[in-house]
């Protein structure tokens, strides 16, 4: 999302550089219409520029930042999950101690190890099950919120984006018809940029030796 809004402000930048390189070029000088539709271009490029950063600033609030805060909880995720890990091995470890007391003869000294053992056990075993016990309770809990979580900004990003392309369907709508010369198709303009360039061609100074 970050690299997506990135590319936006850049492409929206560079149309305002291309607008303002048009308008400091001679040729609107020499020209008024010419310097009219490029003054139209001009005040076209810097609306859609303003609308994009708009934008941006809405997909940053809205979007960018609340997964940003979503993402910070799952290092707190992970450790409870170590930490349930942790106290599982510690209570294997015990309970394993605890058997191997109880398959031995019951002589006095193996009774008192056993009993110590027992005693260790306890709260290790407490431990994990209260652990494990929360992740058990928890777990489904913070999966299935993900959608309740990303659905608002998921909406928000859609809205962000209608806004901004039905400002640039009207932007460029003006625009079109403040440079669009009546009767004038696509092919007819192409037509009459090929006889230009034929033209141009013939020039001697642009003859090929």
């Amino acid at each position: 999302m970050k690299k997506s809004t990135d590319a936006d402000l850049a492409m929206s930048k560079s149309a305002v550089k291309i607008s303002l390189d048009l308008l400091s070029n001679p040729l609107c000088e020499q020209d008024q219409d010419f310097l009219n539709m490029v003054t139209a271009l001009d005040t076209a490029m810097k609306r859609m520029d303003a609308f994009n950063q708009e934008k941006v600033n809405q997909i940053q609030k809205t979007v960018i930042e609340p997964l940003k805060k979503f993402g910070s909880v799952f290092p707190s995720l992970n450790m409870a999950v170590k930490r349930r890990e942790q106290a599982l091995q510690d209570y294997r470890r015990l309970q394993a101690k605890v058997e191997k007391y109880e398959e031995k003869e019951k002589t006095g000294p193996v009774l008192a190890k056993l009993h110590q053992a027992r005693e260790e056990l306890r709260p290790v075993r407490d431990d994990f099950e209260a652990k494990n016990k929360q992740l058990l309770d928890e777990m489904p809990r913070f999966y299935h919120s993900r959608l309740d979580y990303f659905q608002p900004s998921f909406e928000a990003l859609i809205r962000a984006q209608v806004g901004y392309y039905s400002e640039m369907q009207k932007i460029f709508g003006d625009l079109t018809q403040q440079l669009d010369q009546p009767g004038h198709s696509d092919e007819q303009r192409e037509r009459e940029n090929e006889a230009r360039l034929s033209e141009l061609r013939a020039l001697s100074i642009v003859a090929d030796d």
